[in-house]
């Protein structure tokens, strides 16, 4: 039988591997300088959860969504995208009363706020490198008070959904007492994707950014909305396993999730296109952030094992 040939590689195919290529080298360089970060803070990422499979997929995920910026440039956003899945696991692990939850809180927001990180709240310490790192950007003067705003608005949600949680896992019936899947759609500002866009703005301090930084805020927080219910249909066994919340848990049909997201993704097109004439790189960065999410949970998860 006679081999059929290969076709040959089209210029489009090749330019697309030089393109896949050029991110994974820059997420091996942001890697190289999270795995850092871990041996700097190693009581505040312990765990099988924080495996070095996770520390790989927050480099790629930022090389991916902003494959055109240089390594030094993304430092801050990949190391801000690291201390959020720390912050996550403090509160929605670690936590075991509605105090704990307070202290962790009041430490960063301390933190964000000037001060001195207490040697007690690793979380805290972690976020005044990245608060240290930001001043010296000529825009975070300009921007530290909308930082300041989403970085309350993420610890504000992370601390709604730990209440629903444990009250949700307390209850004789669950569905009695939980958020309606409007309600924990509202809460999405857990996922933190605004307050990593804005970092990831505020430490370029690209002049179109801030000319248009309401607008990109509000595409950002539907793009995160998006981001959530990808990440809860992908993760919903994984999530009963480690008694999360899931949109799945909320719905009687799956299919009202999956229609939910349909509408979001629509929604997040009609606010990023006009953002593509007026800051196209901006724009880039909020599509791209639900394309990778998308074929990222199609194969794996961020999270190592319990």
């Amino acid at each position: 039988m006679t081999p059929t040939p290969h076709a040959p590689l089209a210029d489009v195919d090749l330019l697309t591997a030089v393109e896949q290529g050029r991110a994974c080298a820059l997420a091996v360089r942001l890697e190289r300088d999270l795995h850092e970060v871990v041996s700097r803070h190693q009581d505040l990422f312990v765990g099988r959860s924080f495996d070095p499979a996770l520390v790989s997929s927050v480099a790629m995920s930022v090389a991916f969504t902003a494959p055109e910026y240089t390594a030094e440039q993304l430092r801050t956003t990949a190391r801000t995208v690291l201390w959020v899945f720390a912050a996550d696991w403090q509160i929605d692990y670690l936590a075991k009363t509605e105090d704990d939850v307070r202290e962790v809180i009041a430490g960063c927001l301390a933190v964000a706020d000037g001060g001195p990180p207490d040697d007690g709240h690793p979380l805290a310490r972690l976020l005044s490198e990245i608060r240290d790192e930001l001043t010296v950007a000529s825009a975070f003067a300009a921007l530290q008070p909308i930082w300041r705003d989403e970085l309350g608005r993420m610890f504000e949600a992370m601390a709604q959904e730990w209440r629903w949680k444990t009250t949700y896992e307390a209850a004789s019936d669950p569905r009695r007492v939980a958020p309606t899947l409007d309600e924990y759609l509202a809460n999405a500002d857990n996922v933190a994707g605004v307050l990593v866009s804005v970092t990831h703005w505020a430490h370029l301090g690209a002049q179109d950014s801030l000319d248009h930084l309401d607008d990109l805020r509000v595409a950002s927080r539907e793009v995160q909305r998006a981001i959530r219910l990808i990440n809860d249909l992908a993760t919903y066994q994984r999530d009963l396993q480690w008694g999360d919340l899931n949109a799945l848990m909320l719905v009687s049909d799956s299919t009202d999730v999956t229609a939910r997201l349909t509408t979001i993704i629509a929604s997040c097109r009609d606010l990023i296109r006009p953002l593509e004439t007026t800051c196209p790189r901006q724009a880039a960065f909020l599509r791209r952030q639900i394309a990778f999410t998308s074929g990222f949970y199609q194969v794996s998860d961020f999270w190592g094992s319990l």
